[in-house]
């Protein structure tokens, strides 16, 4: 439990006055008592507590820190893990029944996440928190805890996973109407922005002062971007992050999801991760950089001492090939996510591999041998960041267990014929409710948890009347 809050008594040195170093750190403290410090030497008056539920939306508590720094046991009801995106419930069946009492659930606070909210007026904080039940078990069905036991499923192995995710995203015009198409924001130029500006630092300029204030947020957060492009589509932007361990990078673009959206709303102007939000443009992606290492010796297991390939990275591959196909509900959660996957565009339709070629779902870019990985190509922007790495690091170790064998590397273009994916949501929930070595590893908790969620989910959807139909059966059938 929190440890009361104390006040922070800075040693003299020479005339003047030192703090302890910890609490000039940007992001984490190791224990309560330096948080108590941390928040002090701030001025911090409240902290967020939150977590991301299955959808990936941030849910949790506020609180003053007076309160946060006492012995104060934070919960949030089970039903927060089992809403639908729209709000609404799934039904009990295949193997899912919701909880009659509803209970709560613990919210854990982990310190090593403590760090400033930037865009709040008050000095106010924000801290990632886990959930344990009553009795103190992590709960299995959510997805902070998911990506532990699947990263935890490595650290049994001797090994430890290492990713880089890039996220891209669309700015927008604001759009308080829903029944309205969405539409490219207007830069500094004064022109509504085009398509077609692939790399190019003038379409990045025209967003000049909203991308410096998802650098000036960042940085006060700790969160550290390696680059920032303009992709393809209209007012089409992507980060990349630096690699490295698969939860603190998931706490990374949970995190970024937030900062850009707020740095968007300070500029009147709307961030989406939507997978495909304006019609006739590309898709939004989040491509995951995965490799493994050793964790004895600290080696990439993908390379043999004198950098040639291993069996273990082909095993990775073949089970990538044999089992992204049966999680893609987790890579690609929403009707509209299955928008973006569409032949003969920059978003694979296959389960494919290939050296360079950004034409199948596992890529293998060019490296030296120590840097060898695999970019899972699949997952949409609007995935939970911490389910994708989650299931994307699942297959692959699925295939390093069983001893999988990848197909042979295509060298053509792979996303013009043939299509080796579910084409919709239900397909894609049936297949990863099949797929028995996935439930081995994520948990039959977790997988029939998400697995209603989505029926619900679409069911919902199919209560909505597009403006497709009202087009073309209105007057014609």
């Amino acid at each position: 439990m929190p440890a009361p809050k104390k006040e922070v008594r800075p040693s003299k040195a020479g005339g003047r006055t030192r703090v302890p170093a910890f609490v000039k750190n940007l992001r984490g403290v190791k224990d309560w008592k330096e948080a108590g410090e941390w928040l002090e030497w701030r001025g911090i008056e409240d902290i967020e507590c939150i977590t991301p539920d299955q959808a990936g939306v941030a849910r949790g508590k506020m609180m003053p820190t007076s309160k946060f720094t006492s012995n104060t046991s934070l919960a949030l009801p089970s039903a927060v893990f089992m809403m639908t995106i729209s709000g609404g419930y799934p039904e009990d069946g295949n193997g899912f029944a919701y909880p009659e009492d509803d209970g709560d659930l613990k919210l854990v606070p982990d310190l090593s996440t403590l760090s400033a909210v930037p865009w709040e007026e008050d000095p106010t904080a924000q801290v990632i928190c886990d959930l344990v039940h009553q009795d103190g078990r992590s709960v299995e069905f959510t997805p902070r805890n998911l990506l532990k036991r699947v990263v935890a499923a490595y650290e049994a192995k001797g090994l430890k996973p290492v990713v880089a995710p890039e996220i891209e995203f669309y700015l927008v015009r604001k759009n308080p109407d829903p029944d309205y198409p969405l539409t490219p924001p207007v830069g500094r130029s004064g022109r509504p922005i085009g398509g077609g500006a692939g790399y190019s630092i003038a379409g990045v300029n025209e967003f000049d002062e909203l991308i410096d204030d998802i650098y000036h947020f960042s940085e006060s957060q700790g969160l550290e971007i390696d680059t920032l492009i303009h992709e393809e589509g209209a007012g089409q932007l992507e980060i990349n992050l630096r690699h490295g361990d698969p939860v603190e990078l998931a706490d990374q673009v949970f995190l970024f999801k937030r900062t850009i959206r707020e740095a968007a709303l300070k500029h009147d102007t709307y961030a989406t991760f939507m997978a495909k939000p304006i019609q006739g443009q590309p898709g939004s992606a989040m491509h995951i950089h995965q490799s493994v290492i050793d964790r004895k010796t600290g080696q990439n297991v993908f390379s043999a001492p004198e950098g040639s390939e291993t069996e273990t990275f082909f095993n990775f591959l073949g089970g990538m090939q044999r089992h992204v196909p049966n999680a893609l509900v987790m890579f690609a959660p929403y009707v509209n996510s299955y928008r973006r996957l569409t032949q003969a565009a920059s978003a694979p339709v296959n389960n494919k591999w290939g050296y360079d070629n950004r034409t199948v779902a596992f890529r293998v870019p060019r490296s030296d041998p120590a840097a060898r990985r695999v970019e899972n190509r699949i997952p949409s922007s609007d995935a939970n960041p911490y389910l994708a790495l989650a299931a994307s690091l699942a297959c692959g170790l699925i295939g390093m267990n069983k001893a999988l064998k990848p197909d042979a590397p295509i060298l053509t273009t792979a996303n013009e014929d043939q299509i080796d994916l579910p084409r919709g949501l239900l397909e894609a929930v049936d297949l990863f409710e099949q797929d028995e070595d996935l439930r081995a590893i994520l948990g039959e908790p977790f997988v029939t948890t998400y697995a209603a969620i989505k029926r619900a989910e679409f069911e919902t959807f199919m209560e909505v009347i597009s403006p497709w139909e009202r087009e073309y059966l209105l007057l014609n059938v």
